[in-house]
């Protein structure tokens, strides 16, 4: 099967990598070229257009920055889409999927809601969770992609825009996790404890959480290598807002949550793991 990989950033290079090892016929295409053309070496072709990609593809990801660069791209190729299947895996919010799927509608383009839980070394493992919204004969067209790039599938319905929301849930749960981690890390260190301590403590009990392990490591090293950056965060909890509010669920905690990742950024830790957020405490 030809795959179209739109976006290789930390996320899409990741897949692209995935798909090559699994086997997969891949194409990539980045708006910077520069971030697509190491994938050259390990197999991937790299597409001078989006529509260079996608055109003859069966299955086509999108992994963009938001949802007026993937509505961009399929105005952009409409043309050349075909019968492929589009796999919208960014994170782009209820608004952005309403709109990605007008577009799709109206330019007969097939798109099934595919946003994927996990960072950067997910991606190259191969062990991804797209969340699945959309036709569940569409969904089974790309299921051989889905399988590839995911330890699992969770379809959260077939009306696109559910596994957007399913993301915009679970990522609520992990940026105020994050938050959370940071606050107990400072917290343990200004009251003269040594961290580790409190990793210790909540490690394999009810309150423990393998990601706290990781991500608590990180913070107490002061060790920012980027798997999800901090400017993603705040671009991602302000969908989570629109979310929480048009479904009117109070907002109070994310507000909290997009505050202190902006106040992050401001400290010039924006391209850092989201793991930074302990240095605003």
């Amino acid at each position: 099967m030809k795959v179209a990989v739109l976006g290789t950033g930390i996320m899409g290079a990741g897949v692209a990598r995935t798909l090559l090892r699994e086997g997969f016929d891949v194409r990539v295409w980045n708006r910077s070229p520069a971030k697509a053309e190491p994938l050259a070496s390990a197999g991937a072709t790299v597409s001078p257009t989006a529509t260079d990609a996608v055109r003859g593809a069966g299955v086509v990801v999108t992994l963009l920055f938001d949802a007026e660069a993937v509505v961009g791209v399929l105005e952009d190729a409409a043309d050349a889409f075909g019968d492929a299947v589009v796999l919208q895996a960014s994170t782009i919010g209820l608004d952005g999927t309403r709109r990605v799927a007008e577009v799709a509608d109206r330019r007969g383009i097939t798109v099934v809601d595919a946003p994927v839980l996990g960072t950067k070394q997910p991606a190259e493992q191969g062990n991804l969770v797209p969340l699945v919204s959309g036709d569940p004969a569409a969904v089974d067209r790309a299921r051989p992609v889905l399988d590839a790039i995911g330890a699992k599938t969770v379809i959260a319905g077939e009306r696109v825009g559910q596994a957007t929301a399913l993301k915009l849930v679970c990522n609520a749960w992990v940026a105020s996790l994050t938050g959370a981690l940071g606050q107990s890390i400072t917290m343990a260190e200004r009251l003269g404890l040594d961290p580790a301590l409190f990793l210790e403590a909540i490690a394999g009990g009810p309150t423990g959480a393998p990601y706290a392990q990781v991500k608590g490591a990180a913070m107490i090293e002061h060790s920012y290598a980027t798997s999800f950056s901090v400017d993603g965060v705040v671009k991602d909890v302000g969908l989570m807002r629109a979310a929480a509010q048009e479904a009117g669920v109070a907002d109070d905690l994310l507000a909290a949550v997009e505050g202190l990742f902006r106040a992050t950024a401001d400290r010039g830790l924006g391209d850092d793991d989201m793991a930074a957020v302990r240095e605003t405490f």
